[in-house]
Formats: structure tokens, C-alpha cells, sequence
């Protein structure tokens, strides 16, 4: 599956910039949103297992902090860069924001193959990083998480490097740990339950309910499976998924624990039994009225968005859809629930998982997903709202609302505590 190349810091700065012009904010307020606030740049070295050493770039930035602590994930990826990096700050500031959480926006990534790596080699690399990068997080500063490729053991190899350096116990300064070192067994299903609450709620409203209408799912990863479960518990069917290796199409509907198991023993979902075998990309393309882009940015693009033919699509990842794609998708009639809305169910419950630790255990999970459906709720609805009372329908969509109203809430925050 492959990806238009494009800048991602050009596409959100693009972003910003139409939402600034919606909220007819001046040009100065643009350019004190468009930079981080902080990037750092560290060269982290590793003795791997042949006893070569092997040096790898990593970055982490820290975009606005006017609503709080910087908050957002570590993403170990070969095509990492510092620009895509500084975009991910920034779209971490509006979904924050969006979710009503007192953080504000960071990212933070390294250019690896972690696929390639020992487990020995990946703790090194991971505990390093974090030292490296020690003097600019903290539980009150920046807290990162998840995300590509980094898991809850990397995370603890954060935390207890952490603890080394500072001497001392500070659970909350990263986020979808192991349960035993202060996670929530919930963090795992969080994004993907998410999506899937917010596509409910949006089913609701464009599609007279979620009841018996078609999905599919393109990435098989934890997003995109969680995404599949609970919108067919919530009576869904799910007809089509997909990974990077290829998809499979039932009309008649997918199990998704199954695909997960076929997934596990094969390596891909597309040897599910009994469906007709599609591309990635055709995953996009089917007749459904529900597409869940679950797997990497920009999938979507100018060139496949008039074939697209689904009613609403609900971005599980992040930037799956470009903007000269949403432009069509739009005037179609398309409803595209944006990332910073339709994904914010993990760090949703990593605030959860950071008041725990912070308040030394309060909450269980079944109190935690229900705080996070809550949430997801009250958002949808918001930013529903919004497009309909202060947007034009047909030229203006949920993404546009969205943004004016994460925007407006970081301005609104800077202006009071006298930075602009």
C-alpha cells in the first residue's frame, strides 16, 4: 500500500490556515500556531548484536502548550522526519483541544526499522532515547504515549528510564503503560472503541441509525480490529478488511475475531475463507456505507475520491484523507469524520489513565470506557452542530468545524495567558 508523498507539515499548516480564515483571525495568530514552540533534535547510538554500532535520528515536538502539558505519542518508523514529527505535534494540539483535554500538542519519532530489531536492541534504542530527551518531558510537561510501532513494553522502558535519571517514581509521565506499572487494560481497545462510538453517532444523524449498515475497514492493525468488533456489536456489518498485504470482501459479512486469527496464523487478512480477494487500495472503492481508513496517511487522494462510494467515512488513522480529496469528497455529499474527532479515544484514555496514576488508582476499566464513550459522544454531537449552525453544507464539512472549534478554544487560551 503506498501513500502519495507529500509534506505533512505543508498539509497541516493548510489546515491551520483555513481554520484561522473561518475564524477571520489575523494573519500574526497563524503565524504564532504554524511553529512549535520546541523541537529537539538527538543522535541515539546502539551496539546491536553483530557488535557494529548503528546511529539513528529522533526528534520530539512540543507544539502549544497554552491548554497544558504537552501530550502525544512516539512513533518508531523508517521514513520518520522532523517535519512529519512537528505535524503531528500540531494536529495533537487540535485533538487535544477538540477533546476538551488540558493538554497541549507533541509528537515524537525515530528513523528505525524496529521490525529488523532484537528485543534487546529495541530496549536500548528505546531507553536512550528517553534520556536523551528527559530534560523537556515530565508529568506536568510532556507525556508521551503509543503510536506507530511502540507498545506498552516500550513504554516501560521509558518510564523506568525515566525513574533512573530523576531518581524517582513518576507514573504519569507516559501514558499506555502495562496495567501493572499503572496502565488501564482499556487503553488497548480505546481508539478503535472510539471510532467506532463516533461512527455510531454520526450514523444517527446521516444514516438513520448503525443498524444493519455495511462497513469496511482498510488497516488490520489494533485500530482498524477494534473499529471492526464494536461497530458489529453494535449491529454493523462488516464486509470488508484489509492490511498491508492485501483484503478480503463478503458481502454476507466478516467476522472480525476471525480475520484477527487469520491474520495471526497467515499473515494477512486477505486468506479469510470464503471471500472474494481485494487490493488495499480497492478495500477504498467498495459499495459500503461506512469506510474506516485505519492504516496510514493520505490513502485517499485527489485521484480516488470520486470513486469512492461510501456515505461517511471515519479516519482511524491519521491523515488519511488529503484536502484536495476532502474538496470532492464534499461536494459529493461525503461525510468524512476527521481524525482529531473520529481517533481521539486514545488519548482520551490516556488523560483517564494519567488522572489515575496521578490520583493513585481511582478508576476501573469498565468506569473508563464509559467516561471515554461519553466523551466521544458529547464531541461528535459538538462538532455536528457546529458545521450545521456555522458552516455552509456542500462547501464547508466536520473537518472545518472541527478545526475552528480546536482553534478557537488554543486562542482563546493563549490570549488569556497574554501571548498574543
Amino acid at each position: 500500500m503506498e501513500a502519495r508523498p507529500s509534506d505533512p507539515l505543508d498539509e497541516a499548516r493548510s489546515q491551520l490556515r483555513r481554520a484561522i480564515d473561518l475564524l477571520g483571525l489575523d494573519d500574526s495568530t497563524y503565524e504564532v500556531l504554524a511553529s512549535p514552540e520546541r523541537v529537539l533534535q538527538v543522535k541515539v547510538t546502539v551496539k546491536m548484536d553483530d557488535g557494529s554500532v548503528k546511529t539513528f535520528l529522533a526528534w520530539r515536538s512540543q507544539h502549544n502548550s497554552a491548554l497544558g502539558p504537552y501530550k502525544g505519542g512516539v512513533r518508531y518508523h523508517p521514513s520518520v522526519t522532523m517535519n512529519e514529527v512537528i505535524a503531528l505535534s500540531m494536529w495533537m494540539t487540535w485533538k487535544n483541544s477538540l477533546a476538551g483535554l488540558p493538554y497541549g500538542g507533541g509528537k515524537g519519532g525515530i528513523r528505525v526499522n524496529p521490525k529488523v530489531m532484537s528485543a534487546r536492541e529495541l530496549e536500548q534504542l528505546s531507553r536512550k532515547y528517553f534520556e536523551a530527551i528527559s530534560d523537556i518531558v515530565g508529568v506536568d510537561r510532556d507525556i508521551p504515549a503509543p503510536d506507530v510501532y511502540t507498545d506498552p513494553q516500550v513504554m516501560a522502558w521509558f518510564l523506568d528510564e525515566y525513574s533512573k535519571v530523576t531518581r524517582g517514581q513518576f507514573f504519569g509521565v507516559v501514558t499506555g503503560k502495562p496495567y501493572e506499572l499503572g496502565g488501564l487494560r482499556a487503553r488497548v481497545v480505546s481508539t478503535g472503541y472510539g471510532v467506532a462510538v463516533s461512527t455510531r453517532e454520526a450514523a444517527k444523524k446521516f444514516l438513520g441509525g448503525i443498524e444493519g449498515k455495511t462497513v469496511a475497514v482498510q488497516g488490520y492493525g489494533n485500530v482498524g480490529y477494534y473499529a471492526a468488533k464494536f461497530l458489529r456489536e453494535m449491529g454493523a456489518i462488516v464486509v470488508a478488511v484489509s492490511d498491508s498485504r492485501g483484503g478480503v470482501y463478503m458481502p454476507e459479512g466478516v467476522d472480525p475475531d476471525h480475520a484477527l486469527k487469520v491474520k495471526r496464523e497467515t499473515g494477512t487478512v486477505a486468506n479469510y475463507p470464503g471471500g472474494k480477494k481485494v487490493s488495499t487500495m480497492e478495500v477504498l472503492e467498495l459499495p459500503v456505507d461506512i469506510l474506516v481508513p485505519a492504516a496510514i496517511e493520505e490513502v485517499i487522494t485527489e485521484d480516488n475520491a470520486g470513486r469512492i462510494k461510501a456515505k461517511i467515512i471515519s479516519e482511524g488513522a491519521n491523515g488519511p484523507t488529503t484536502t484536495k480529496a476532502e474538496k470532492i469528497l464534499t461536494e459529493k455529499g461525503v461525510v468524512v469524520l476527521p481524525d482529531i474527532l473520529a481517533n481521539a479515544g486514545g488519548v482520551i484514555m490516556s488523560h483517564i489513565e494519567w488522572v489515575n496514576n496521578r490520583m493513585g488508582g481511582w478508576i476501573t476499566d469498565e468506569e473508563a470506557l464509559s467516561k471515554l464513550e461519553q466523551k466521544m459522544v458529547e464531541n461528535t454531537r459538538v462538532v455536528i452542530e457546529t458545521w450545521e449552525k456555522k458552516l455552509e453544507q456542500g462547501r464547508n464539512n466536520l473537518r472545518d468545524a472541527a478545526y475552528m472549534i480546536a482553534v478557537e478554544r488554543v486562542v482563546k487560551a493563549m490570549k488569556l495567558r497574554g501571548w498574543i
